[in-house]
């Protein structure tokens, strides 16, 4: 037997044990970030973290934000996550602090702009209009809704490293990530044209039309160098001036709220009754489209990896979510209160009136003053302040979502300024033609925006449905993936949203197609949307993918018959 005493012969065979493990712990998280099998993942250790050679990447190392505190981790913690797996490690994260909300504080904000673009100001005045007060409850949900999509968004940029294009590109065969590509690029060529428009129109407000549409649309264009050169000065400087924008459409709209004086007691109503009749289902669908916007989720995914969060250190990662859910949170109860003030100024203003029809965008501003009057300062410019801030706010964030969509899905490594260039240029090109061609009406580009908001709407799905596959996957987001009761929610939330889209088919089937060649055409499309809504689903695993493998043997089975 030997005489050693124990702390003699443990001594040196822990400390080396523990050097061996904690080597074989990294090892696994690396395998665990990369094993989405692609040569573009993240490698190495330190600061080979974010050297992904030429791959495309969200923020360069020295553009992030550093953290204060979030190196202070102790041998304790290290040694509670060798010995016992991530949960101890990260049953240490420190208390909430203030600082830390603020150096978080930014992203959300960003983000929520989306929820604020001059397409869902359509879709709120024409609600109130129209629909009056009725709606509120339905605005409610949808940015509750929204909120649980961008937290998901949010979740997979800090847990991966990575954001949902790049995530898209490495998870789907090379033809299923073209066309995700091309639905996206579709559905933010759409919102940009809405944004551009809607700030093309504030301009001509505010000259007192003495510049026209297609002026506008040229001065919105020229913000792609505004947005390289706010670029140059900083992720935070960026952040502050969408700050700025985001507290003048607040200002703005609270002003003509106030002007209105609704009734409280309606407004308490529409928030907590639903209501809903066949008079407003297109007004509803246009809410909801609004609302959830499929370039915003890959936007999300992307800015907040804007703060420097290494992936691998799980309580630094934990902490970042928290932080991130918190400012998420506060940002869109911001929006959601905009987008309030503007559906019930015109609830109050125009409802079971006779421009509660041909109400939009183009005239609001007119109808405003002429049911509001002037005052201290007249309510169309503050209308048009207000639509501008959006427009403006909303077409930057179009750029910069258009370089993440672009450049993670093609793994493109390009100069900002090339980038920001080809972005602007896919969807200025369209939107200058749309100005020329529907400026003849204002009906006409009401009818326009409405559309716009519908395609959305339909672009959804294939925003959602990579999310929630990705987000629920252990090789992807390892302990960070989503729990039974979160998937079933966000699933709950996906359908919800394709379930409108087959009522916005229908619709279209009845009141549009007409001619036997234009419904064939309409029906190929249609099935093939279908069918690759079908083929994410069946991608993503779980009971989800079970229930449709079983709906499509039966099929097969059925036509065999």
């Amino acid at each position: 037997m030997n005489s050693a005493s124990p702390q003699d012969s443990t001594k040196p065979p822990l400390k080396s044990t523990l050097d061996d493990e904690e080597e074989e712990e990294e090892e696994k998280s690396h395998l665990l970030l990369s094993s989405s099998a692609s040569p573009f993942s993240i490698s190495g250790k330190g600061d080979d973290l974010y050297d992904l050679g030429d791959s495309e990447v969200a923020y360069e190392p020295q553009e992030k934000i550093s953290i204060d505190g979030f190196e202070s981790t102790d041998l304790d913690s290290k040694l509670a996550s060798i010995s016992s797996g991530y949960d101890d490690d990260l049953a240490k994260i420190p208390p909430f602090s203030w600082k830390k909300l603020w150096l978080f504080t930014g992203p959300g904000f960003l983000m929520s702009i989306a929820f604020l673009d001059p397409g869902n100001l359509e879709a709120d005045l024409q609600a109130g209009a129209i629909a009056g007060n009725s709606l509120l409850w339905l605005l409610l949900w949808a940015t509750l809704m929204g909120l649980l999509i961008q937290l998901l968004a949010a979740r997979i940029g800090v847990a991966t490293g990575r954001h949902l294009a790049e995530l898209c590109r490495e998870e789907y065969p090379y033809w299923a990530g073209i066309l995700l590509w091309l639905m996206a690029e579709v559905a933010l060529i759409g919102a940009d044209i809405q944004e551009v428009i809607g700030s093309a129109i504030a301009i001509q407000i505010l000259s007192n039309g003495v510049l026209p549409l297609w002026a506008g649309v040229v001065i919105t264009a020229s913000d792609c160098f505004i947005f390289l050169l706010l670029e140059n000065y900083g992720v935070r400087k960026l952040e502050a001036v969408f700050a700025v924008l985001i507290s003048t459409m607040a200002l703005s709209f609270a002003w003509m709220f106030a002007d209105a004086k609704p009734s409280g007691k309606e407004l308490l109503v529409g928030l907590l009754v639903p209501k809903l009749s066949s008079r407003t289902i297109r007004q509803a669908v246009g809410v909801v489209g609004g609302v959830i916007m499929p370039h915003n989720v890959f936007l999300h995914s992307a800015l907040v990896q804007s703060r420097e969060i290494d992936p691998k250190k799980k309580g630094q990662v934990q902490e970042a979510i928290k932080y991130y859910s918190i400012e998420s949170s506060i940002a869109l109860i911001v929006s959601f209160m905009i987008n309030l003030f503007v559906t019930t100024v015109f609830a109050k203003g125009f409802y079971g009136s006779e421009q509660a029809d041909s109400i939009g965008l183009v005239n609001a501003g007119r109808y405003l003053q002429e049911k509001y009057g002037g005052g201290l300062l007249p309510i169309l410019y503050i209308w048009g302040i207000g639509l501008l801030a959006a427009g403006q706010s909303s077409t930057i964030t179009g750029t910069y979502a258009g370089q993440f969509i672009m450049g993670g899905f093609l793994n493109l490594r390009l100069k900002k300024w090339l980038r920001a260039l080809i972005t602007r240029s896919c969807a200025i090109l369209p939107t200058m033609i749309v100005a020329l061609i529907f400026n003849r009406s204002e009906s006409s580009l009401d009818v326009l925006n409405e559309w716009l908001n519908v395609l959305q709407s339909m672009q959804i799905p294939f925003a959602l449905i990579p999310l929630l596959t990705l987000v629920s996957k252990e090789e992807v987001m390892g302990v960070f993936k989503i729990g039974p009761i979160l998937k079933k929610a966000s699933w709950t939330v996906a359908g919800l949203v394709i379930v409108i889209n087959g009522y916005l088919l229908l619709e279209f089937f009845i009141s549009e197609v007409d001619g036997v060649l234009f419904a064939f055409l309409v029906c190929a499309i249609t099935l093939a949307y279908i069918a690759f809504i079908l083929y994410l689903i069946s991608h993503g695993g779980g009971p989800v993918t079970a229930w449709v493998d079983s709906v499509i043997s039966k099929g097969y089975s059925y036509i065999g018959k």
